[in-house]
């Protein structure tokens, strides 16, 4: 029997550490083709796809800040690096005959379109994957305040967080081994237990606007698939 969504549109948001497989540094092409792989099973689906990928992978805005670099300096150079692992992801997808569009919130127009709300929604219509780079465009916001943010302004019906986590703990599973995984927690349990899993900027405006969000290991093949297929896999927040 073939798979069926449980979701029209989703938006995903992707780590930037994801991208570079076992590498210390940058991106590696197997690794982001294995992920370009995910989507298409994905995109064949029917599902509308929106991606949101981080930078942590080439520079992260808030360890340049504190090795001395100015941080609105430092947000701006992670900005550019969500942009250059946007591209590789469309590379990956377009060789495997997924129509894609990047858009970013800064502009680079000799490489991508400007975000433009009403311009991504007739994309993810038509079919075409849209992939959100620099951030929101301001400093201070992490990926993930951008991927809620984006998730909220293109109608998605979840969020995806992938990561190299299977799921949220209740306490951090690194300095405490009898640390529980949660399948099932509501976003006031979230930000009352400080649970930090995404910063609570983004957490907030999907609570605000009912828009669940799923995280899961990226790293266990077929999970992006599970996820959207309504598939127990990793942990839920909700309401």
């Amino acid at each position: 029997m073939a798979a069926k969504a449980a979701f029209r549109r989703v938006l995903l948001k992707l780590s930037g550490e994801a991208l570079m497989g076992d590498k210390a540094f940058g991106l590696d092409n197997e690794t982001v083709g294995r992920i370009a792989d995910e989507l298409g099973a994905v995109h064949r689906l029917g599902v509308e796809l929106a991606v949101v990928v981080g930078g942590g992978n080439i520079i992260r805005g808030l360890a340049a800040s504190e090795a001395g670099i100015d941080r609105v300096a430092g947000d701006h150079m992670g900005m550019l690096g969500t942009v250059i692992n946007s591209l590789a992801l469309q590379d990956a997808l377009e060789k495997r005959g997924v129509t894609t569009r990047v858009q970013t919130a800064i502009d680079i127009r000799e490489v991508a379109e400007p975000f433009i709300r009403r311009r991504a929604i007739r994309h993810l219509e038509k079919g075409r994957v849209v992939i959100f780079a620099a951030g929101t465009g301001n400093p201070y916001f992490t990926t993930d305040s951008a991927a809620a943010l984006r998730a909220n302004e293109v109608g998605a019906e979840v969020l995806l967080k992938a990561t190299k986590v299977p799921s949220i703990y209740d306490s951090d599973p690194r300095t405490n081994p009898d640390a529980k995984a949660l399948e099932r927690v509501t976003f006031q349990q979230v930000l009352e237990k400080d649970l930090r899993f995404m910063d609570a900027s983004a957490i907030s405006l999907c609570r605000e606007n009912g828009i669940p969000i799923i995280l899961f290991d990226l790293g266990i093949h077929g999970n992006v698939e599970r996820a959207i297929c309504g598939e127990q896999v990793g942990s839920v927040v909700d309401r």
